[in-house]
């Protein structure tokens, strides 16, 4: 069904995995999906999404540029006329144990994870203030949840977004605009399938469910938390882990 007909959503990191699978769903459901990436790494995807007959655009954007999303912002707006959806997916990792951790690389994926969320919630909020309504989802991790050992830096990002999330969410909510996030646990994507294969079946038998995530199993939890049938549901987050941390 054409749920999100008529409705404007931007995704950023949307060129594979989590962000692809995510922008895809709304297309799906009928929104205009804004899927943003670096340079034209998002146009295979939206290529994916016109040929089913969604509609989409690639958007090149470095979320860590502040004024290149300003810009960006007020491009869609005026061109498509209101913004409803953001989905904040755009993320990097630098693992390493703390002791061997470079500053760059904290600085680096504080940037891309948490700060980048930050300056694309701030220019969406004026146009969905004006509308009186909005949908903000920001994909955080398990990882932010639990933590992970060598990697402070992501588990640090993630952890930031969920108490963002959840500040927002109090500040926007007399204005109809609800803040969630989706918190996935190990999800098969080109990541994960970098590990060995016995690291795979190890973490696969960690998960209660038995098996890895995939993208489509957050791109429905995010979809969900965009949708109408959400509008009653704001500061929360919805973990997609198959119960390996509850």
């Amino acid at each position: 069904m054409k749920t999100m007909e008529g409705r404007v959503a931007l995704v950023t990191g949307a060129s594979r995995g989590i962000g692809r699978a995510i922008a895809q769903a709304l297309a799906a459901r009928g929104a205009h999906v804004v899927a943003a990436a670096r340079g034209d790494h998002a146009a295979p995807a939206v290529d994916a999404m016109v040929a089913e007959g969604g509609h989409a655009e690639s958007l090149a954007l470095d979320v860590t540029d502040a004024s290149a999303v300003v810009a960006a912002v007020a491009d869609v707006t005026t061109r498509l006329g209101r913004l409803d959806i953001l989905v904040n997916n755009a993320g990097i990792t630098r693992d390493q144990l703390m002791l061997r951790m470079k500053p760059s690389d904290w600085d680096a994926v504080i940037a891309t994870n948490l700060t980048a969320a930050f300056h694309m919630s701030q220019a969406v909020l004026k146009p969905m203030i004006r509308q009186r309504a909005g949908r903000i989802v920001t994909v955080t991790s398990v990882v932010g949840q639990a933590g992970n050992a060598g990697q402070a830096n992501y588990a640090a990002s993630k952890a930031g977004l969920i108490g963002f999330t959840k500040a927002l969410a109090l500040e926007v909510a007399s204005r109809q605009i609800t803040v969630n996030a989706v918190a996935p646990g190990l999800i098969d994507t080109d990541m994960t399938r970098s590990l060995a294969a016995g690291r795979q079946d190890d973490w696969a038998a960690r998960i209660p469910l038995g098996r890895l995530g995939r993208p489509e199993d957050v791109a429905a939890a995010v979809a969900f938390l965009a949708s109408d049938e959400a509008a009653y549901i704001t500061g929360h987050v919805l973990a997609v882990n198959g119960g390996m941390y509850m």
